[in-house]
């Protein structure tokens, strides 16, 4: 399934991880969020990803914002904030930190209901992606497009 069509904008969501990083996009119409892909957080990391969010006329950021249950930090959460701001730097784009509490759990779920072989669920990076597109999910259902 392809959804890319030039000159339509998207909005991108990240679920940042030190190893991996889950990419979700949204539909022209910003209707839908679909996981997109999983890259490696290694030395080709920015690289990638500034190329992703160019061929796909990326217009805005959702990045993944680890909180404990209880609301305070976690030791991600550092992390995260550093790279929102060389995120900004780079991509010249605005960056939203999105609170992804229970956002695996909730792809987990998803991914047992949807995918039927069980090798195919222990793919940690179907789960990264997954996240990113549940948070992507929620925000589009939170600011429906205008007009």
């Amino acid at each position: 399934m392809d959804f890319n069509s030039p000159g339509e904008e998207r909005i991108m969501a990240i679920d940042y991880g030190e190893k991996r990083v889950g990419l979700a996009l949204c539909d022209p119409l910003r209707i839908f969020a679909y996981p997109f892909k999983t890259i490696l957080n290694d030395r080709n990391f920015r690289t990638n990803l500034l190329s992703i969010i160019k061929e796909n006329s990326v217009s805005l950021i959702l990045l993944g914002y680890p909180l404990k249950e209880n609301g305070m930090k976690t030791d991600v959460t550092e992390a995260v904030e550093k790279f929102k701001t060389e995120l900004e730097g780079l991509a010249k784009l605005p960056v939203i930190l999105r609170d992804e509490r229970y956002t695996s759990a909730i792809a987990k779920e998803r991914i047992i209901e949807s995918v039927k072989s069980k090798k195919k669920r222990r793919d940690k990076g179907l789960l990264d992606k997954n996240a990113a597109s549940i948070i992507l999910q929620d925000y589009l259902d939170e600011n429906p497009k205008k007009g």
